[in-house]
């Protein structure tokens, strides 16, 4: 009786378990690409569309009729709560890195042809002069819901926060949906948590190696649980001067220019996703070694960095316990 009783139990056991299959929705949103899977049966495209399209109505430069746009304009109305999020913690981080992540530089982006609006065909000294005036997010403040500008003329963009904030927006559904296993991945920006129950695997993402040809492969795969990532790269939006030197899209804000780097990429972890996307941007504005400074008061975040040595050799290195 008791070997009936054991084998019952066994059989149970095996027969029981159960057998996870993942929901996986994929298409574009914001200019790109994006994948979401997720521990559940029920396909929650729809929803995910219009939390897409209300993050774009209150952050894209690259819609007329958004609030940020609007604001562009200087015309006067009340913006939404994703708004206020964004600029609570753009401003938070503006303050932290001194300016290297700055939001006001959106002039100077689009004088320079990286942004949503190109109505300039040259760029000379004079008229990087004439636009550094209005760069600095403390030009701005935000009083309730109605964000206050200095000057007329201040351009606000949020396109290298934004995306890292609808991965965090998209996660915040998933997770009053009570689904507690599931990746999340726009242009890139990641945040999963859980394991891929499909496989009761831990979540594996992927290290792109720099391509100045537009091509894609891999570097190297890591394992991130409970996390988000982001990643920053100068190796599709980049200028050469006559000289063959090569400047990144990211603009400097003391100078006006295109940052001249050897930093090819930049991937942060952290918690927020958008926390790891601003960063993303501010560390490739600030270089390698003003980078460890900041890594050794700000454990929080982990770093990973592919650069150009000085023998224009691939390298890497792995800051704050970035898996590797």
């Amino acid at each position: 009786m008791r070997n009936v009783c054991f084998v019952l139990i066994v059989f149970c056991l095996f027969s029981c378990r159960k057998e996870y299959k993942n929901t996986t929705l994929a298409s574009t949103v914001f200019g790109t690409n994006y994948s979401i899977i997720y521990d559940s049966d029920t396909n929650y495209k729809t929803e995910f569309d219009s939390l897409f399209y209300v993050i774009n109505k209150s952050l894209s430069t690259y819609q007329t009729n958004s609030d940020i746009s609007k604001l562009n304009r200087n015309e006067s109305f009340k913006v939404d709560a994703h708004f206020i999020k964004v600029y609570d913690v753009s401003k938070e981080i503006y303050e932290k890195t001194d300016g290297a992540f700055d939001p006001t530089i959106g002039n100077l982006v689009n004088a320079w042809q990286f942004g949503a609006e190109k109505t300039m065909e040259e760029v000379d000294s004079l008229k990087v002069d004439s636009l550094k005036q209005y760069v600095g997010f403390d030009k701005t403040y935000r009083h309730d819901n109605s964000i206050k500008k200095s000057n007329p003329n201040v351009y606000l963009e949020f396109n290298a926060i934004a995306k890292g904030y609808a991965v965090d927006v998209i996660a915040d559904f998933l997770e009053f949906k009570n689904i507690e296993n599931y990746l999340v991945e726009i242009g890139g920006e990641i945040k999963v948590k859980g394991v891929n129950a499909e496989k009761q695997k831990q979540w594996k993402v992927g290290l792109e190696e720099p391509n100045f040809e537009g091509g894609q492969s891999i570097l190297k795969i890591i394992t991130i649980k409970d996390e988000s990532m982001a990643t920053s790269g100068t190796y599709r939006k980049f200028k050469l001067d006559n000289d063959g030197n090569r400047y990144a899209h990211i603009i400097d804000t003391e100078t006006g220019y295109p940052s001249k780097t050897n930093l090819l990429s930049v991937s942060v972890i952290a918690k927020e996703c958008m926390i790891a996307d601003a960063y993303a941007t501010a560390f490739k504005a600030m270089g390698i070694e003003k980078i460890k400074i900041f890594l050794k008061l700000h454990p929080e975040l982990k770093v990973f960095l592919i650069f150009d040595n000085e023998n224009q050799e691939l390298e890497t290195l792995a800051l704050n316990g970035f898996p590797v």
